[in-house]
């Protein structure tokens, strides 16, 4: 085999890997109810992937190849090891009955298993893990970025998130976190907490919270697959079609958001001829299934605050009645000074710079805010357009000491040059 045929095998490889990966662990978690173990035969059947198939040619079913030989070795292993011996009985016996009812159930394509992931969805978004495991969980399994990869995109270094890993890992089996679906009735409680999860990785690649960088495309596009993959699992979740009409609504704007030098570029200054017209259609039409049967959710009301951004010609022909309108509802549903910060913003641009500083200094005493940049940075931008130069540099220098990332820095450093 030539070396270019070699490279061709390994990237059909790594392709299936990154597509299937979560259904087949979340299957694998499902069959053996071991999380450590489902990732270390998934892994293995990667590399007797990486043997065979260059020789004998990728299968017409890769995922249901890997799939099978995974199931193997996770057998074979719990065969070796005695103190699995009770449990390998008992899952004989589940094998032997769903052979009785399905014989080519080893061979099954992994997309006629979808409830395994939804499963996998809900344990690392369980609300007895603390809110920092359950984002490194879901990116670890549910997005296949590797312990280092995970770690970079928080950084952190990797022996800190390996150790949160392993603790979420434990915290599941220590206090028997079943791997299932919530029932009806705990659905409701349940499913913002998965969903803010994906939002949290998404909200740390729109906005990196330091680096050299101030995007993360890779970060936000795997947040827009783990929300394409929640939304084709709860069709009939209006909040889910929520979350991914407001990721893409915002994703939309990527190539707009940063200048040839990485520099940010505020949203009045963009060039919306290179916003994602095709993603921004997508989103406009799940924003009217969120928004459709039933009171609307946070995410819905969000996305529709971005539709209403991206479907304006500029910032003057924007609806910012009906965008201050939308903040109301949303500060009824999820009360934040973040969200009132927005608020103000908005006001600004319907009623004045005045009207949006005095509802902002109002917010001066609230403690999230004090250390958050973007409050310092509006701030900044208000008193400058009433002319307050001084009390608008003050600001800036404020949160140049607060901004995360050195494309930040370099766009505030150039406003107090101005």
């Amino acid at each position: 085999m030539s070396p270019r045929e070699g490279r061709v095998a390994a990237e059909a490889v790594e392709a299936v890997f990154r597509e299937e990966r979560g259904l087949l662990l979340a299957s694998l978690v499902r069959r053996f109810g071991d999380l450590d173990l489902a990732e270390e035969v998934t892994s293995e059947a990667i590399e007797a992937a990486l043997r065979h198939w260059p020789a004998e040619g990728v299968p017409d079913r890769p995922g249901a190849w890997l799939l099978t030989t995974a199931r193997r070795r996770a057998v074979d292993r719990l065969r070796r090891d005695q103190a699995y011996a009770a449990r390998l009985a008992v899952l004989q016996a589940d094998a032997e009955r769903a052979e009785a009812v399905a014989p080519a159930a080893d061979t099954a394509a992994i997309g006629e298993l979808p409830d395994d992931r939804l499963q996998l969805f809900f344990t690392c978004a369980h609300p007895a893990l603390a809110a920092e495991d359950r984002t490194a969980l879901t990116l670890r399994c549910l997005a296949g970025l590797t312990t280092p990869e995970v770690a970079r995109a928080f950084l952190v270094p990797t022996a800190t998130m390996a150790q949160r890993i392993v603790r979420a890992k434990k915290k599941i089996r220590e206090a028997r976190i079943p791997f299932r679906v919530p029932g009806p009735d705990e659905l409701p409680e349940r499913l913002p907490g998965v969903l803010q999860v994906v939002y949290s990785v998404f909200t740390e690649g729109y906005a990196a919270s330091s680096g050299p960088r101030l995007q993360r495309l890779d970060l936000a596009e795997e947040a827009i697959r783990l929300a394409r993959i929640l939304h084709r699992l709860l069709p009939a979740e209006r909040e889910s079609a929520g979350l991914l009409a407001l990721l893409l609504l915002v994703h939309a704007r990527r190539d707009a958001r940063t200048g040839p030098e990485g520099e940010p570029v505020l949203l009045a200054d963009q060039d919306r001829g290179r916003w994602d017209r095709p993603m921004i259609e997508e989103g406009r039409a799940l924003v009217v299934r969120a928004l459709t049967g039933g009171p609307a959710g946070p995410y819905g009301v969000q996305a529709a605050i971005a539709a209403l951004h991206d479907e304006a010609a500029d910032v003057a022909a924007t609806d910012w009645p009906q965008i201050v309108a939308l903040y109301d509802v949303l500060l009824t549903l999820t009360p934040s000074p973040v969200v009132a910060l927005n608020r103000a913003v908005a006001v600004a641009m319907r009623d004045g710079p005045g009207a949006g500083l005095a509802l902002l200094d109002a917010l001066a005493g609230e403690p999230r805010l004090r250390a958050y940049p973007p409050y310092v940075v509006a701030r900044g931008d208000l008193l400058g357009r009433l002319g307050r130069d001084v009390e608008a540099a003050e600001a800036y220098r404020e949160a140049l000491e607060l901004a995360g990332t050195e494309p930040e820095r370099a766009a505030l450093r150039r406003k107090l040059g101005e």
